[in-house]
């Protein structure tokens, strides 16, 4: 495994989650973060496929869904689910290949 199919030197908009673990959810206080080119103010956000808001590049989540975000010259970025349950195990967000060391969080 290596590398994601893309043109040579082409530029994708990433959505960063912080805290950076898998399946994100709203009690950890997640911060979602546009990066693409352009300026942060030509950031435009989805929420469950619709047009949501735009401005910043950052927020905190306050409900949960499937967010995107977009930027006018690197087009839309990956989706990033947020959970409202109760009970999670999660995972890093990191890239992993069989193995790896992983931590595991329990989280209720």
């Amino acid at each position: 495994r290596c590398c994601p199919l893309s043109p040579t030197g082409a530029q994708t908009t990433q959505l960063l989650v912080q805290p950076p673990w898998t399946p994100a959810v709203l009690w950890d206080r997640v911060t979602l973060t546009c990066q693409g080119s352009g300026t942060a103010a030509a950031t435009t956000w989805y929420k469950d496929g619709q047009r949501w808001w735009k401005g910043s590049n950052s927020f905190t989540v306050g409900d949960s869904g499937t967010y995107t975000c977009y930027r006018p010259g690197t087009g839309p970025s990956p989706a990033v689910r947020v959970l409202d349950d109760s009970l999670v195990l999660q995972v890093p967000t990191l890239t992993l290949l069989e193995g790896d060391t992983v931590t595991l969080r329990c989280r209720v």
